[in-house]
């Protein structure tokens, strides 16, 4: 129990302190490096308590898909620090007004918590003699069903979203054109015949 107890205030420490340089890095680079930190310590919690399942995903779609994809892309982009900088007084009062927005949500959800919430519903029977994975399964599929399609839709769009707002057409790139293809005449093939043992 002990050393349940360190391991949970290690990783929580960690992670909170990772996130916290995430937003307060000024090098995009070191800002992904350091949510990639914070993703493996908030998997090491969800192995805590026996979430094993969420902590694998955790793991392998945003520390293995989504946040080196932030990395590449961010080490890719063409990014001027310089002009970054110069606009950080220009948003600053919008900067303070969404921090306070989110101390304040904090400050609320931490203050409903220690008040006391109702008592959760005891699992059916079904749920609790299945694993992680077959609750969280059945869950996901059953009474959240729409919910998950819909976030499933939501992402779909941003990707094409993303797409086509990084897609560009650049000059002097050769494509192909099949209609350009089809209507070609036969009169730019000629055909050979080359006889065995000889050259054209």
């Amino acid at each position: 129990m002990i050393v349940q107890t360190i391991a949970f205030y290690v990783f929580a420490a960690v992670a909170v302190m990772s996130a916290l340089l995430v937003v307060g890095n000024r090098n995009p680079v070191y800002s992904v490096l350091f949510l990639i930190l914070t993703f493996f310590n908030v998997a090491a919690l969800f192995v805590l308590i026996g979430a094993e399942f969420l902590a694998m995903m955790l793991v392998v779609v945003y520390v293995g898909a989504v946040a080196v994809l932030f990395l590449f892309v961010v080490m890719m982009l063409d990014i001027n620090f310089v002009e970054l900088r110069q606009g950080f007084v220009r948003y600053l009062p919008i900067g303070a007004v969404i921090g306070i927005i989110l101390a304040a949500e904090l400050i609320f959800v931490v203050a409903g918590s220690s008040l006391g919430t109702a008592p959760a519903a005891a699992p059916t029977p079904a749920l609790a003699e299945a694993t992680n994975t077959e609750a969280l399964g059945n869950i996901m599929y059953t009474q959240y069903f729409y919910l998950f399609q819909v976030a499933g839709l939501v992402l779909l769009v941003a990707m094409m979203g993303a797409i086509v707002l990084t897609h560009r057409d650049r000059s002097g790139v050769k494509r192909q054109r099949i209609g350009d293809q089809v209507a070609r005449s036969r009169n730019s093939v000629e055909l050979k015949k080359v006889p065995t043992g000889k050259g054209v």
